[in-house]
């Protein structure tokens, strides 16, 4: 859907161009991070590994892993998975420690649900994602951890997770379903290099973390497979997430912090986020979703150059009466949409809860919104902004979006107030109100510009003087 450009079009990009951070960004937006050699190596073949796609590895994954706990003072250590097919049940990491799976090195899930043990709830959830009570450990699991590397030459971890996905079809799980890998209350985390495949659950699962980094994963599950996300940052903060792909049966990446009253009182958020290049598509769920488990508070996340194609929903917010907690100052620009069913969706009655001593009348935050620079062919819907009664959305900031809609009603919006600029098809009427010059400050990192323009400026007479 194109327009001829006209004097107004021309003066409001200037305008918002005045609204807007000059930033330039680098090559990465992590920051450094520590993956350099470890002065102790061993391989997981000295342990007794048979890597035939057959054997059970597990003893042997657990006693390399002991064995090198003896160097975690001494600079830490590294164990090696070299080209095989290596099978196993859960075993833990330690601090210190740098996991590395060579080029043809595929470490399998076990399909006997008995090698993944169960362990306790998260604090946050109160209960089994999915069933009341525990809950399977993940393939790789860590806890109170400093200082991993979970890395390769493009190696690959398969959690086999389709006996788990029959399970959950057929109703006969006795727990909630294992992730791929967990790492819990763990800071310094570097997960790159990789290709991730078939996790019973969730794939990568960061919770009451630190200082995590993935990079250059590859991610992917069937279309249809059910709750297989890719990455899930839950009550962590300073986590960053770029050059990846991922290909998943729901949300690519879906930002969590709690569950309804437990994560309320748990009240760990998850803050500072950042999203970097991502390429993916899923046809049931989200390309990136905040939600629906925020009751400890989503805030301070910047997404930028992504690319999502044949998906169902590109971004969205998920919440719900009860939640509790809040999203705020969330930023999302450089988006490429192309066969996207919903291009923006926020729903505030998404109402899965825990139990029945939820509070109703606890009521989400949802604010300072901003997406812009959004451009897309072949949308069937532009947003479906849906607030709650008594409860706006508020703050929701539209700027420089161009969609190719097929649908005659492309936006719905409900319970909701915010502004925009240059959005085709045009916003919804809550919406309609822009941005510049009055709304700025209103818009979350819009308005940052101004205060750094004013700090620059006063700095520039200081040294001009």
């Amino acid at each position: 859907m194109r327009r001829p450009s006209t004097l107004v079009d021309v003066l409001l990009v200037l305008a918002l161009l005045s609204c807007s951070p000059w930033i330039v960004w680098s090559n990465t937006l992590c920051q450094e991070t520590n993956d350099e050699v470890r002065p102790h190596s061993v391989s997981i073949t000295e342990f007794g590994a048979v890597g035939d796609g057959v054997t059970l590895n597990t003893k042997a994954f657990q006693n390399a892993i002991f064995y090198l706990n003896s160097f975690a003072d001494k600079g830490g250590a590294k164990l090696f998975v070299p080209d095989g097919r290596w099978l196993t049940g859960s075993f833990d990491l330690i601090s210190h420690l740098t996991l590395w799976l060579d080029k043809d090195a595929v470490i399998l899930g076990s399909t006997n649900p008995e090698d993944w043990p169960v362990v306790d709830p998260l604090p946050s959830y109160g209960r089994g994602r999915e069933l009341p009570g525990k809950r399977h450990k993940s393939l790789i699991y860590g806890r109170n951890l400093s200082d991993v590397i979970i890395t390769g030459n493009n190696g690959t971890i398969d959690g086999q997770g389709s006996i788990w996905w029959s399970m959950f079809r057929n109703k006969t799980l006795d727990y909630t379903r294992p992730h791929l890998i967990e790492l819990m209350n763990s800071t310094g985390v570097l997960i790159s290099n990789l290709t991730f495949l078939n996790s019973p659950f969730w794939t990568l699962h960061p919770v009451y973390c630190s200082h995590v980094t993935v990079q250059k994963v590859t991610i992917f599950a069937p279309l249809d497979s059910p709750n297989t996300d890719g990455i899930d940052p839950d009550s962590s903060d300073n986590v960053c997430i770029e050059d990846c792909y991922i290909s998943t049966g729901d949300d690519l990446i879906a930002i969590k912090s709690g569950w309804d009253e437990y994560g309320i009182r748990y009240g760990r958020p998850c803050t500072n986020i950042i999203i970097h290049r991502l390429v993916g598509k899923t046809q049931t769920s989200a390309g990136i979703a905040i939600g629906s488990e925020m009751s400890g508070g989503v805030s301070e996340v910047h997404i930028e150059d992504i690319q999502f194609y044949d998906s169902h929903t590109a971004i969205r917010i998920k919440t719900s009466p009860g939640r509790g907690g809040y999203v705020r100052n969330i930023y999302v620009t450089n988006v490429t949409l192309a066969n996207v069913d919903i291009a923006i969706r926020f729903t505030g009655l998404y109402g899965e809860h825990p139990d029945d001593a939820y509070d109703p009348k606890a009521l989400p935050v949802i604010e300072k919104i901003t997406i812009k620079d959004v451009v897309g062919e072949n949308i069937k819907t532009a947003g479906l902004i849906e607030g709650i009664e008594g409860d706006n959305f508020v703050n929701v900031c539209l700027s420089n979006i161009v969609l190719n809609v097929s649908s005659n009603y492309p936006w719905n919006c409900s319970y909701v107030k915010g502004y925009s600029d240059l959005v085709l098809p045009e916003a919804c009427e809550p919406l309609k109100e822009r941005i510049f010059p009055e709304h700025c400050s209103d818009c979350y990192y819009l308005s940052n510009q101004i205060q750094s323009s004013k700090s620059q400026n006063r700095a520039g007479q200081r040294n001009f003087r």
